[in-house]
């Protein structure tokens, strides 16, 4: 965890390519030996990579209040980072950097754009994410992803009947959780509402057979089934009425199919 938290300053700018030699060695080192890391870093790649892809699209479409607060976020974090630089625990090499950059306001965009858009759940990607699967896809397991690491530092658990109530007043959507879900091999967890584009997302939580498995229902949309590799993770989608579900997994192709399957079946 002590080095987990001593890379966490460094993974954005790791991104970037922006790091001095000796600290993109250690964080290199550390991702080799630390699995959650290492997905937080393939998942922050990706949106790094999308953006840089579509960045002249996503600054015409993007709503100018959310252009606007996302570059006084930036200007904030900057400043905070040169004021305090001991809670932001990075290197002497890298914090001189930082100084720098402040100094002739200069700021790493296509980095922090992808750390904005996990932060604030995806909002520059929505036209994107409502054309594509992959994209879907690709947010979808970076918030799974997020929220397993969150709920694994915070140990939080919820029984199915706090999660279905949850699911009522949060989305006005009156389900019951899959009766007997260990006949999958599925522990609930709990649930938590992401941001997702214009609005919010039910992301409800299990583990299979002790590994982390999501649920996600997005309201009021319709996709056309099907299966989608990304980050490592199987997604598999579906629709039912004007809602879509997702179940991200990683697990072999197979299984997620049967568990997508079971909770099709079973969800009520």
């Amino acid at each position: 965890m002590a080095d987990c938290q001593r890379i966490d300053p460094l993974v954005t700018a790791f991104i970037d390519g922006q790091l001095p030699r000796d600290d993109r060695r250690a964080v290199e080192e550390h991702l080799r030996v630390c699995a959650p890391c290492h997905s937080r870093v393939i998942a922050e790649q990706a949106v790094h990579d999308l953006i840089r892809a579509r960045c002249h699209a996503l600054d015409a479409s993007a709503p100018g209040p959310l252009r606007e607060k996302c570059v006084e976020m930036a200007r904030l974090s900057l400043g905070d980072a040169v004021r305090h630089p001991a809670a932001h625990p990075r290197s002497l090499v890298f914090d001189r950097r930082v100084a720098h950059r402040s100094r002739t306001a200069r700021v790493a965009p296509f980095a922090l754009a992808a750390s904005l858009v996990l932060v604030v759940g995806g909002a520059f990607l929505y036209q994107a994410t409502a054309q594509s699967a992959r994209v879907l896809a690709v947010e979808l397991t970076a918030d799974h992803l997020k929220c397993f690491a969150m709920n694994s530092a915070l140990g939080t658990h919820q029984m199915a009947a706090a999660v279905e109530s949850s699911m009522a007043s949060g989305f006005d959507w009156r389900m019951h959780l899959p009766d007997n879900p260990s006949r999958a091999g599925l522990e609930l967890v709990g649930a938590r509402p992401c941001l997702y584009g214009e609005g919010k997302i039910a992301h409800i939580m299990y583990r299979h057979q002790g590994h982390p498995l999501s649920l996600f229902m997005l309201p009021k949309t319709a996709r056309a089934q099907q299966l989608v590799e990304v980050l490592g993770h199987e997604a598999a989608i579906w629709c039912v009425g004007n809602r879509t579900f997702v179940v991200v997994a990683r697990e072999p192709r197979p299984e997620v199919e049967r568990i997508a399957s079971f909770v099709r079946a079973s969800l009520r």
